[in-house]
C-alpha cells in the first residue's frame, strides 16, 4: 500500500531532524576533544603533510575568497535567494536564507566557546578562532541546500566535492587544522538539515506544484 505524501514528508523531516541535530552535538563534542587536547598528532601531520601541495596555493587562495567573508555572506545567499524567486520557489529561498544565517551564526557561537588559535604558519587573514572552519561550514550549508532542493545524485557528488576541496583549501594556507574542517562540515550539514527539516514540507510541496 502507498504510504500517503504527508506521511512520507513528515518522515523525511524527521530524518533529517534527527540527523541534523546528531552532526551539531558530534561537532560540539569534537571541540570539546580539541579544547581538551589541542596538539592532535593528526592535526599536526596533517598541517605539515599539506605543504606538498604547495603547487595547488592560487587555488587554495581563490577558495579563501569565494568560501568565506562578505562574498560568501551576502552575495552567495542572496544570489540563491535570487535564482529561487525566479524559478518561483519562494520557499527555496527562504531554505537558502535561514539555513545560511543560522549556520553563520552557529559557527561563530562555536567560535567564540572554543576559542582555539590557528595554525601559527597561517597565510591569510583571518579573525580569532580557528574551531570549526567557517568556510567548510558554508561549503557543507551550500552543499545540503542544493541536494534539498534539486535532489539528484550528480547534485550530491558535486556538493560533496566543493565540501572537500574546500577543507583541504582551508588546510592548504594554514588557516585551519583538519579537525576544523571536520567539525565546519558537521555544523554546516547538521544546522542545514534542522532546517530544510522545518520547511520540508512547503518546499517539496512547491516544488511539486511546478509545471513539468
Amino acid at each position: 500500500m502507498d504510504v500517503p505524501v504527508d506521511d512520507r514528508l513528515t518522515t523525511i523531516a524527521l530524518q533529517r531532524l534527527v540527523v541534523g541535530v546528531v552532526l551539531v552535538v558530534a561537532a560540539i563534542g569534537l571541540g570539546i576533544l580539541v579544547t581538551v587536547d589541542a596538539d592532535l598528532d593528526l592535526d599536526e601531520w596533517w598541517n605539515s603533510f599539506v605543504d606538498h601541495f604547495d603547487f595547488l596555493r592560487s587555488f587554495a587562495l581563490g577558495m579563501n575568497f569565494v568560501g568565506g567573508g562578505w562574498f560568501a555572506t551576502f552575495v552567495v545567499p542572496l544570489a540563491g535567494l535570487a535564482i529561487m524567486l525566479a524559478l518561483r520557489r519562494p520557499w527555496g529561498g527562504a531554505l537558502v536564507i535561514v539555513a545560511s544565517a543560522a549556520s553563520a551564526v552557529g559557527v561563530q557561537l562555536l567560535k567564540a566557546t572554543f576559542g582555539r588559535a590557528r595554525p601559527e604558519d597561517i597565510l591569510v587573514a583571518a579573525d580569532h578562532g580557528s574551531y570549526p572552519s567557517g568556510h567548510t561550514a558554508n561549503a557543507a550549508t551550500l552543499a545540503v541546500i542544493a541536494v534539498v532542493l534539486f535532489p539528484r545524485v550528480w547534485v550530491a557528488v558535486v556538493g560533496a566535492a566543493w565540501v572537500l576541496l574546500m577543507a583541504f583549501s582551508r588546510t592548504e594556507v594554514h588557516a585551519h587544522w583538519f579537525s576544523d574542517t571536520v567539525g565546519g562540515a558537521l555544523v554546516g550539514t547538521g544546522v542545514a538539515l534542522v532546517v530544510a527539516a522545518a520547511l520540508t514540507l512547503r518546499i517539496d510541496r512547491e516544488r511539486a506544484a511546478l509545471p513539468r
